[in-house]
């Protein structure tokens, strides 16, 4: 195998990986390859089976041993004498602060979550080490290049939130299965078999005080000398007849909406089957992971859309294998995708539920995938984009500042391309991390807990993991472990109450510093006293302000190269909006559309394309075919990437 070209600065480098995914499996490889001598590995996840379809460096028998550990062995059978390190830790860890940092010369992130990337986009600021960023979603993908002062940082430019959906629309007038799916998921599945204590709207009683005393009762609760069976069909008639019934009560409601209709057990259930439809108890099994309610049922194509039957033959029979073979679990667990019965209960719950409502129903494959963040992966993207962090590294370590790129993985329609590279950008002034600008913050004062703005800000939105608050020199939070008891017990008294009446009242003008010192990350924020919010687009309670964006760039969406003009606007739009729909649901997804530099004839996108890149941060998995050399690529450059990619399949894969 031919080997890439290898200089003095690739061979004495130092360089941290942060995952072994993905990404990382084909970026340690190529590293390996590229002649890179001392490299380092972070990744806190163990293997499962669904990884070994694209994670070439792993077999069924790494099945839940430590992915870093097992992919360092893996390359070392084919590079021996080079030195890999690997971390089974959280990269989030106290153990890897700024000192750590320091002494790499690059770090490459192949990370899958958005935390994760802020947590080490910081921490390479603080240490002042050059930081390539990827992410890939299904064919699409990108590789971005930041260096403090130099280029913008990661967080230069904000990312959406995760997908949130108003709880009155979950529990009252879902119209999407996405709804229905979190319904399942986040309220149903989690009363049943997480903390019965929690509070929700699953427990409804009605205000009549007529009513029957039946629905006075806590009806998670299993009666004395109740069978799994009447249970089951008690919590099914419940939730989604009676419930339904209830809400069909309020005529203001359904005014402008489709009334949904009320399901009983003995609807979802014909006759027939309430008879003989029993199934075989026996549910012995060494892995509890593997029990399923389809095996029972023998349903076996996970991609077939079941009936009202059979959804309800699901829910009854995996609510039955729960407690047959789960029950000490039971009052503890949460859902997890990987879970079979838990896949199957949530998916036929959410069935049901979108029958009810007249919405179209989906295959367990399509649940998961929506309950899950799933954006099901596609190998060969990830042996492209390992290729170009390589490429990127390697201009970072011979200082080639002037031909730093950040590649992008997106379709242009008009160029016939798939790599589209561009200069990096400045750094976002108006960046509360890089440039440290304040941050303004709307919040009822009155109303909203410290431990409020602590969930919802300082750490969804800010990402600090151990934050220390204070207004002036009033310290009214810390995390730490070395606080005493006291201090402990104080700073959680401080988070049951609401910002006006703390120690040091936070009111309409108060300034908070809020500070990770991990990170080694600080930041302003301005309080701005607000009454009300809109519940539907505003559902926080509280509007954080800052990281201004770039403006949209105006004109007439034509394209120029070799200063020619043609309209290009109508399919990159069509492109747009359908990339907009397919990850709207159901994904994990940080992206954003966003401006370009301006470019030259031989630079890069047309001026429409350019405001509609799309960041893709998630590591999953591009299609050989669909790769095609830039006419402003070097002759090495496209050399890196051939290898990159005649790399990923050579035979030594299979062995």
């Amino acid at each position: 195998m031919a080997s890439l070209p290898q200089s003095s600065a690739i061979k004495g480098a130092k360089v941290l990986m942060v995952g072994a995914g993905g990404i990382g499996c084909e970026l340690l490889k190529t590293l390996a390859l590229s002649g890179f001598q001392d490299i380092h590995i972070i990744d806190m996840d163990t293997i499962e089976v669904s990884n070994l379809n694209r994670q070439f460096l792993f077999r069924q028998s790494h099945v839940g041993q430590s992915k870093a550990k097992v992919a360092r062995d893996a390359v070392l059978r084919f590079r021996p004498h080079i030195s890999i390190t690997p971390y089974h830790a959280n990269v989030k860890g106290s153990n890897f602060n700024v000192d750590f940092f320091k002494q790499f010369n690059v770090v490459l992130n192949g990370l899958d979550n958005l935390d994760a990337r802020r947590h080490v986009n910081r921490l390479c600021l603080a240490a002042e080490v050059p930081l390539v960023e990827s992410g890939t979603t299904g064919f699409l993908g990108q590789v971005t290049v930041h260096l403090k002062g130099k280029t913008e940082c990661y967080e230069c430019q904000p990312k959406p939130a995760p997908k949130t959906y108003p709880v009155c629309t979950i529990t009252s007038t879902p119209s999407k299965f996405v709804h229905c799916i979190v319904w399942a998921k986040d309220l149903l599945f989690a009363k049943l078999f997480g903390d019965k204590n929690q509070g929700n709207d699953l427990n409804v009683r009605s205000s009549d005080a007529s009513e029957s005393s039946k629905h006075a009762e806590d009806v998670f609760e299993r009666r004395e000398n109740e069978d799994i069976e009447q249970y089951g069909r008690r919590i099914y008639d419940h939730v989604f007849g009676y419930n339904i019934e209830l809400a069909l009560s309020n005529e203001e409601t359904w005014k402008n909406r489709n009334r949904p209709r009320p399901i009983f057990s003995k609807d979802g259930l014909p006759e027939k089957l309430q008879q003989n439809g029993k199934t075989d108890k026996s549910c012995a099994t060494d892995d509890p992971l593997s029990v399923s309610a389809m095996g029972s049922l023998g349903l076996k194509n996970p991609q077939d859309i079941w009936s009202l039957s059979e959804n309800s033959r699901v829910f009854l029979e995996a609510l039955r294998l729960f407690f047959m073979s789960r029950e000490k679990e039971i009052g503890h667990l949460s859902f997890d995708k990987d879970d079979q019965l838990a896949v199957e209960f949530v998916t036929a719950a959410a069935n049901i539920r979108a029958t009810s409502f007249g919405i179209p129903l989906h295959s367990l494959f399509e649940a998961k995938g929506i309950a899950g963040n799933i954006v099901h992966a596609v190998a060969t993207t990830n042996a492209v984009i390992a290729g170009l962090i390589v490429i990127e590294a390697i201009k970072v370590l011979e200082k080639d500042t002037d031909n730093y790129r950040m590649t992008y993985c997106l379709e242009h329609p008009s160029k016939k391309m798939l790599l589209m590279p561009v200069e990096p950008f400045e750094p976002n002034r108006s960046c509360c991390v890089c440039s440290e600008s304040p941050l303004s913050l709307e919040i009822n004062t009155h109303r909203s807990k410290l431990r409020d703005f602590v969930e919802k800000i300082v750490k969804a939105k800010l990402g600090m993991s151990s934050p220390l608050i204070m207004r002036g020199s009033a310290l009214l939070y810390e995390v730490g472990d070395d606080l005493d008891e006291d201090m402990i017990a104080n700073y959680n008294n401080n988070l049951e109450k609401v910002l006006s009446e703390l120690p040091s009242s936070v009111t309409g003008g108060t300034v908070l510093t809020v500070e990770d010192l991990q990170q080694e990350f600080t930041c302003n924020i301005h309080i701005k006293h607000r009454e009300e919010f809109d519940e539907e687009k505003e559902p926080d309670g509280m509007v954080l302000v800052g990281w201004t964006q770039a403006p949209v760039e105006k004109g007439d969406s034509k394209s120029v190269r070799n200063g020619e003009s043609t309209s290009k606007a109508s399919s990159t739009e069509a492109q747009q909006e359908v990339l907009d729909e397919e990850i709207s649901e159901g994904s994990d997804i940080s992206g954003k559309k966003r401006k370009q530099p301006e470019c030259s004839a031989d630079k890069t996108m047309d001026t429409n394309t350019k405001s509609k890149v799309q960041r893709h941060d998630v590591d999953v998995d591009a299609d050989e075919d669909d790769l095609v050399e830039v006419d402003h690529w070097t002759a090495s450059d496209v050399q890196h990437i051939t290898s990159a990619v005649t790399n990923a399949h050579s035979s030594w894969l299979f062995n």
